[in-house]
């Protein structure tokens, strides 16, 4: 069985993703928790003006994010009465990213599903804060749906690598579970200004390729200085549908995110983004 981790903040994104993770998972025995962490809310809350104030506001918030999860899930089940499924709603009162942490140890969490960008949609931006941190710090896969995207099923997958790390088995057999049953095609792309590899490149890519063994794969290196803009560029040429990419040091995703601020994130993802922490758990 596949565990789902889906946050929400109850936005029209939110929704979304999770309209496209229902539908992405549709054939397979799938459980989902969905988690509202509040503690955020609370400390924002217009009625905290004292710390006095702070136990009947904790109150207050608790009871909706209680009761938003549960109209939450009365909409799902009307999306998707899919047996399946097992539906699980959890309310914290604790951080989005330290709840998440949480989560995906005790429940063993296979992938966390979210939108790009929560409540905030601003359009300048390629992800939300909140997305952003998932996808630095929580130590999962994440799947991230681009703001009004319409599910469909994946038939062309990019996955942008330098191929300087050795890829974790946990994740790849995550990879090859999502998109086999799409029979979705992989295309390997290396952006450097040159085209030879390394013995540890050409290890580290042989592996990944003998290890996504029910999927065809094929490689494609170019040659860029901007590794943001050369992706961007060739994602959107040969309109790709699904993007798969590794956050971990000396990865092409590590330099988007970890050296740009959120406002500066240069990856403009058109289709749902893939992201492999690529850690041992």
């Amino acid at each position: 069985m596949t565990k789902l981790l889906i946050p929400t903040d109850f936005s029209e994104n939110a929704l979304n993703a999770i309209r496209y993770a229902l539908e992405f998972f549709k054939y397979q025995k799938t459980k989902f928790y969905f988690m509202h962490a509040y503690q955020t809310e609370v400390y924002n809350h217009k009625d905290l003006v004292t710390r006095d104030d702070y136990k009947a506001v904790l109150a207050r918030v608790k009871k909706q994010s209680e009761t938003n999860l549960e109209t939450l899930l009365q909409t799902v089940k009307q999306l998707s009465p899919n047996p399946n499924f097992e539906y699980i709603t959890i309310s914290a009162n604790n951080a989005l990213v330290d709840e998440a942490d949480v989560l995906v140890d005790s429940k063993n969490i296979d992938l966390i599903v979210m939108g790009t960008k929560g409540q905030s949609n601003t359009n300048s931006i390629t992800f939300g804060s909140n997305t952003l941190q998932v996808l630095k710090y929580v130590k999962c896969p994440v799947l991230a749906i681009p703001k009004d995207y319409k599910y469909s099923p994946p038939k062309q997958a990019l996955f942008p690598t330098n191929f300087l790390i050795p890829y974790k088995r946990r994740e790849l057999k995550l990879l090859c579970d999502l998109l086999a049953p799409y029979r979705t095609k992989i295309e390997l792309l290396y952006v450097s200004r040159s085209s030879n590899l390394s013995l540890r490149q050409e290890d580290n890519k042989t592996f990944l390729e003998q290890t996504v063994c029910k999927n065809e794969l094929t490689y494609n290196s170019i040659e860029g200085k901007n590794i943001e803009a050369t992706i961007n560029t060739y994602a959107t040429k040969n309109k790709f549908d699904f993007i798969i990419m590794v956050n971990t040091q000396h990865s092409y995703l590590e330099n988007i995110l970890f050296h740009s601020t959120v406002d500066k994130v240069s990856l403009k993802i058109g289709a749902p983004l893939l992201v492999m922490q690529n850690l041992r758990r």
